[in-house]
Parts: C-alpha cells; sequence; structure tokens
C-alpha cells in the first residue's frame, strides 16, 4: 500500500536504527516480517525517530521542560511529582543495571496491584532498556509458570504482598529466576537497594522499534498470547486515540479501575504523563472505592468498564463527583442503558470503545460530540477498519463479519503459530464481530471465539475447565458465557459429575471454592448446572456452541437475555 510506511524488520536496521538490545532474545522471537501487520504512520503526529526510548519522552522531558514539580502519580500512600518520579525510577534503573545485572533486551516480570512503585519499576525497567512484562495481580501460580517460560524470565519484582505465588511459580521456573520484593522491609528488599542507588540516569538509547513491552493475553481457546510492542508503540496510542479522540488537558487528573497488567489499564498511566497531567493509582477499586477516590482527588477523567459504571449508578448520589468531565467505557461492549442511565445521572456522555491487547489500546472510539449510543464508534484517527467475511473478503455496510483493523499499531504475537490467524492480508483480525453502518460507525454484535468478558475480565473457558476437572467430583464440564444483568456475562459450567457422586447446591459451592484455589478467583463459575451428559461431535468434541445456545435461553427464560 502506497501510504503505508514500512516497519524496519529484525536484522535490517539502518546505522540509525540499530537496536540496542544487547539480549537479542525478542528480536529472535518477533514473528516473521511477512506475517506483521501493515503499519501506517501518514498522520504528521505519527511520525517518530528513529532512536527513541519512551520514558524519555513520557518523564523526562517534563523535568528538563521546569513542568517536574507539577503532580504526576497520586495514591492514597503516597505522591510523587514528575521529578520525585523521576529520582525514583532511575534510583531502580540504576539497581536494575548495576546490581541485578539487566542489560538492554532482558525481560522482567513485574507483579502487584496499581500503585506507586507498579508504575515506577514499569518505567525504570522500560528506561533501562529492558522489556517488561506485567502480570494480573491475582494469577495463581500455575498461571504465572507460563508467562515465565514463554519470555524466559529471569528476574522479576514483586509487591512482597503477593509472594505466596510468586515464590510457588520461582519453584516452578525452568531456569534460575531472581525475585525482589518490595515493601517486605527485608534487608534485600528492593527498597533497601535502591537506597544508596544513584538517582542519575540516562534513558539507554534504544530504537523506537526495539520491544519494551510484552503483554500476554488472558487466552482464549488455548495459552495465553504474548503481545510484542515497541517503544514507538507507546507514543502512538497516546498520538492516535489520547490526542485525537479523548482529548485531555494538562489540568486533568485521571483515575481508572483496570489493572496496569491490562494495557488498557496502563493506558491510563500512559495518557496523563504524555501531555504532563497527574494519574491516581488505588489498589482496591469496588464501586464504593472508586467513587470516594473520584471525590477525595477530584478526578477529572475516568476509566473502568460498562459493568463498573452499572455498578456505581447505585451509589453514585452519596459521593460529589462533580469533578469528573470525561469518563472513558472498554473492556466490554457497552450497553445503551447504561450509556442512557450514566448520561442522566452525571451528565457526561460515556466514551465507548474497543481495543485489543495485540493492538495496545483503543481503535475504534467517537469523540463525545461523534457518539451514537449503541455503537463503539468509527476508526481512530491514524487507524483503519472494515468488515469482512471468513475469506477475508470486504463485505458492504449493513452486513455482519470479522473485524479488521490495521494502523500505527498491530499483532506481533511472541514466537507463535497463531500470528497466522490473527493477521490476514496485513490486516489484524480482531475476533470481534461487528457490522458497520451506512456512515462508517461501528456496532458490536458479539465475540467470534470462546472468550467470555466478564466485568471487564477476559476469561477463557478452557482454563476454567481444566480447573474443575481436577476435581475428583466432576468427571466432564464445559464453560460458557451466561448473559448477567449486571455483569455483562458471567462463567457458567456445565458438569457432568462423577459416578456415585451426589450433584446438589452443596457440591457446586465446593466447585466454586475449588476453582478459586486453582486459578484466578475472578474466573470461578458464577453458575453452575449439573447435567447428565454434554453435547458433543461425532468425533467426541465438546461443542461449546450447543453451551452458549443452552445459557443464552435459560437467561431469556429467567428475563435476563435480550430479546
Amino acid at each position: 500500500m502506497a501510504n503505508a510506511a514500512k516497519a524496519h524488520s529484525p536484522g535490517s536496521f539502518d546505522s540509525s536504527g540499530r537496536s540496542a538490545h544487547v539480549d537479542t532474545f525478542a528480536e529472535q522471537h518477533l514473528p516473521p516480517r511477512e506475517l506483521w501487520p501493515e503499519f501506517i504512520f501518514t498522520r504528521p503526529e505519527l511520525q517518530y525517530p528513529a532512536r527513541l526510548n519512551c520514558v524519555s519522552y513520557f518523564l523526562d522531558r517534563w523535568v528538563e521542560q521546569d513542568h517536574g514539580d507539577a503532580p504526576c502519580v497520586i495514591s492514597p500512600a503516597a505522591g510523587y511529582s514528575y521529578r520525585e518520579l523521576q529520582q525514583l525510577v532511575n534510583q531502580i534503573a540504576s539497581v536494575l543495571v548495576g546490581k541485578l545485572g539487566l542489560v538492554a533486551g532482558g525481560r522482567v516480570l513485574l507483579r502487584s496491584a496499581n500503585n506507586p512503585m507498579m508504575v515506577a519499576t514499569y518505567l525504570a525497567v522500560i528506561k533501562a532498556g529492558g522489556i517488561v512484562v506485567a502480570t494480573m495481580p491475582l494469577l495463581r501460580a500455575k498461571e504465572l509458570a507460563y508467562p515465565i517460560q514463554k519470555a524466559d524470565i529471569a528476574l522479576a519484582l514483586c509487591d512482597g504482598k503477593l509472594s505466596d505465588e510468586m515464590e510457588k511459580a520461582k519453584a516452578a521456573a525452568p531456569r534460575p529466576m531472581r525475585v525482589v520484593y518490595w515493601g517486605t522491609g527485608a534487608a534485600d528488599a528492593l527498597e533497601a537497594l535502591i537506597a544508596d542507588a544513584s538517582s542519575e540516569f540516562t534513558a539507554v538509547d534504544t530504537a523506537s522499534d526495539d520491544t519494551c513491552l510484552i503483554a500476554f493475553t488472558s487466552g482464549t481457546t488455548g495459552d495465553p498470547k504474548g503481545t510484542m510492542h515497541f517503544h514507538r508503540d507507546m507514543l502512538a496510542v497516546c498520538d492516535a486515540y489520547a490526542r485525537n479522540v479523548l482529548r485531555a488537558e494538562q489540568r486533568d487528573r485521571f483515575i481508572g479501575s483496570p489493572p496496569l497488567a491490562f494495557t488498557f489499564g496502563f493506558g491510563g498511566v500512559l495518557f496523563p504523563m504524555h501531555i504532563g497531567a497527574s494519574f491516581v493509582v488505588l489498589e482496591k477499586t469496588a464501586p464504593d472505592e472508586l467513587l470516594a477516590a473520584i471525590e477525595q482527588y477530584k478526578a477529572t477523567v475516568c476509566f473502568t468498564a460498562p459493568t463498573a459504571y452499572r455498578a456505581m449508578l447505585g451509589k453514585i448520589a452519596n459521593y460529589d463527583i462533580s469533578s469528573l468531565r470525561k469518563c472513558v467505557s472498554a473492556g466490554e461492549t457497552l450497553p445503551k442503558p447504561t450509556f442512557d442511565a450514566w448520561l442522566k445521572a452525571t451528565g457526561i456522555r460515556l466514551m465507548d470503545g474497543i481495543g485489543s491487547t495485540e493492538l495496545l489500546h483503543i481503535f475504534i472510539s467517537a469523540t463525545e460530540d461523534e457518539i451514537r449510543p449503541g455503537a463503539t464508534g468509527k476508526p481512530v484517527p491514524g487507524y483503519e477498519a472494515k468488515i469482512v467475511d471468513d475469506a477475508g473478503n470486504d463485505v458492504p455496510p449493513g452486513t455482519m463479519g470479522r473485524l479488521a483493523v490495521r494502523g500505527p499499531t498491530g499483532c506481533r504475537y511472541l514466537a507463535d503459530e497463531r500470528q497466522r490467524k490473527y493477521v490476514h492480508r496485513g490486516w489484524n483480525i480482531t475476533g470481534d464481530t461487528y457490522v458497520m453502518d451506512g456512515d462508517g460507525y461501528f456496532w458490536y454484535q458479539s465475540r467470534s471465539d470462546d472468550m467470555i468478558v466478564s466485568a471487564g475480565y477476559n476469561i477463557a473457558g478452557p482454563d476454567v475447565e481444566a480447573a474443575l476437572l481436577t476435581h475428583p467430583a466432576v468427571a466432564e464440564c464445559g464453560v460458557v458465557g451466561a448473559p448477567d444483568e449486571a455483569r455483562g456475562m458471567i462463567v457458567k459450567a456445565y458438569v457432568l459429575p462423577s459416578a456415585g457422586v451426589v450433584p446438589d447446591a452443596q457440591l457446586a459451592a465446593e466447585l466454586q471454592e475449588h476453582v478459586k484455589r486453582e486459578i484466578a478467583p475472578y474466573k470461578y463459575p458464577r453458575a453452575i448446572e449439573f447435567v447428565t451428559q454434554l453435547p458433543k461431535t461425532e468425533t467426541g468434541k465438546l461443542k461449546r456452541f450447543a453451551l452458549r445456545q443452552m445459557a443464552q435461553a435459560a437467561a431469556k427464560s429467567s428475563g435476563l437475555a435480550a430479546e
């Protein structure tokens, strides 16, 4: 395509854009260049230099431009100005390189709830030329083992409150892995290591297309996929979506609930730092806690899932959230009734958006004055989108089909054959079913795969099935999403009990607690139905489509499913 700027490919950097990575793991495990999507950088704001360390742009430049004393990150425990955060980041980067042996290109696993130290470690790893592998704080050891193995992790930084599962995962690592904790008060804790570290650190001179983040998806029908993102990608999502659609200002203060390990959540750090604004990080983000924090910190931009907005509606009268002026909704489809109710309660039009871990952040949305309630929106400036059939051919407006996207960011899986499925003819095929109307607005229909999106969390049914099957009372099972008024969808398990087992409410509760112990608690099946047989194909494969039909019918009969 004539108007698409071609990205550098591994091994073909020019002299000014040569990779700074000493550890070449990332370069070696990028997909073949012919399997990359087509990247588009035609807009002037999306032009980036060959040499770029994104932390210099997000953090260091504000100190250099006399904005260092402005507030940056805020939390109930601590707050940092841009200058103070820079000093902390520099100290951690100094320790990473000087005491922990990190070289450019090395991967560092991060594990923490949202707090200032998580922000600082994230930025420090990237500034030191490393690659962040951030993980959800609720993951169990067996779930942590996959990214540790896939990304070949030798170093992890972890909140001491999460040490139990981290130590179990460490023991299962394929090679020696050092874990440094913070918040423990121990002699070898991160705070002790940085106590005498220099607060001066020059960002490693990385190439703009050096990998700085490997973000793992939740997984759909198999193992999670590691999505590889470059330094320039961190700026691209800001210059495309945040600049052109969100349009926040330096006076704004961001707040949200998504974990920083979700790329949606990480946008709540990148977007404010892109413009020199401030942001609040919260470890606890239940509706009451989020509303109280909005009131306390006078937040002006909120970003969370539709489920959270629905939950907050019933409590909103108890708090003063008049400081809010923009609200972003993503993570799952935004129902029109939720949009209407939030508008009535606050006067604010929820800004819906769809993004993906593969493309880093939101690529379809609408500015506040262009919103059509019920529609996701139009392609973010810098991106293109269309609807295609199963063969990848364009379909006319009004036709349901697969969503295809391309722009300045795109899918590059870490050593994964599923790259061939996600990228087709240069387009990212997101796995979502959409309809585009005659005016170019995109209307969400459903997920094209087996992902269950519940309260903003992506949950793979096979993961829950595997956990259930470790219980002796379960002979067979199938897990799908079922419509739910409060959460959008819930995890529902159809269980065939083992011989001689009595299927009753007590067993259902026991299985739920079992799953919570086996995998992240938010994945547990909120509904369990015992069956005498499961629908299968002639070859013995589970027919999840039939289970979804059963769940839909059950919800419809109870009045929870849409007509």
